[in-house]
């Protein structure tokens, strides 16, 4: 089917089942385009938590789509996509959590937003790439157990020295393979462009950035800049909409590397089938949703 029948047929199906169609920042520019919104995975939350359609249909990956259904239990959450999963997340698992937890039995159990619903069910709070910090500096205890992104837990540190801040050995393996050399020479090359990178990356990324910051917040601070050149430092997908909203400014990829494959399986023709078929339904145990709701809740009572 061609593409113009394609956004025609989603749009005819979206209006007959009272459904939203949700977009990562991440995502292709054609799955972009027909979004109802666009963002990380913190904005994405809240509007879904938040409206009156009865199906939200998640172009992202699967935690993304557990997380909306743990906010909107009432809601049919569908990924397009349902093998788009994320690494990072897999790279901590619920059991192996409540083994690490008893080593540490006074510590609060922060847990990024990329992680499962399962994993979610055993943390205190949870946070996006966008709150983290202030997450992080709102709980009173000393100690933290942070999960399961190491760089953006390293990161974080930085800004609660009272606190005592032990990390899990997880990183997202697009923003990780992104080396110090190849970030030199990108800036060597461009010298009077800004280097704006996420708080995935390596340490040593990010202690040579400009700006440090989640998707949103890359985009925001290069659309409020009076710079007009910048490179990027985090997946792709991100440059649709920085070169929609600044028609006028020129963004660089950091990395040709950053590119998530997961992110990029949704298709509109996955989007279609989806909402033709009513396929690919996220479902949740009650007793682990409910458990995962209070660290998401947690986090959008202080955020």
């Amino acid at each position: 089917m061609e593409k113009d029948l394609l956004v025609k047929s989603i749009n005819e199906l979206k209006h007959k089942h009272n459904a939203v169609i949700v977009a990562h920042n991440y995502q292709k520019d054609e799955v972009q385009e027909i979004a109802d919104l666009v963002g990380d995975s913190f904005a994405l939350s809240k509007f879904c938590a938040n409206n009156d359609a009865k199906i939200i249909v998640y172009c992202g990956v699967h935690f993304m789509a557990e997380s909306a259904k743990i906010l909107a239990p009432d809601k049919t959450v569908l990924l397009p996509e349902l093998d788009a999963g994320c690494p990072m997340a897999d790279m901590v698992t619920a059991e192996a959590l409540r083994e690490e937890k008893k080593k540490y039995p006074g510590a609060v159990v922060v847990c990024y937003i990329n992680s499962s619903a399962e994993v979610k069910a055993e943390c205190d709070i949870c946070c996006t790439s966008s709150n983290a910090i202030k997450v992080v500096q709102s709980i009173k205890e000393k100690e933290i157990l942070f999960v399961p992104d190491k760089n953006l837990g390293n990161y974080v540190s930085q800004f609660v020295p009272e606190k005592k801040v032990n990390l899990w050995n997880g990183f997202c393996i697009t923003h990780h393979r992104v080396k110090l050399d190849e970030v030199k020479k990108i800036k060597e090359l461009h010298k009077d462009a800004l280097l704006l990178v996420h708080p995935e990356c390596q340490p040593e990324i990010v202690e040579v950035a400009d700006y440090v910051g989640s998707t949103k917040q890359i985009i925001e601070y290069a659309t409020d800049s009076d710079c007009k050149k910048f490179i990027i430092g985090t997946e792709m997908g991100v440059m649709y909409t920085l070169k929609q909203n600044n028609p006028d400014k020129t963004f660089y990829l950091m990395s040709q590397g950053l590119i998530c494959p997961n992110m990029k399986k949704t298709s509109l023709e996955s989007v279609y089938e989806a909402l033709r078929s009513m396929k690919n339904v996220i479902e949740l145990e009650e007793d682990i949703r409910i458990r995962a709701k209070r660290a998401l809740d947690r986090m959008l009572e202080i955020t």
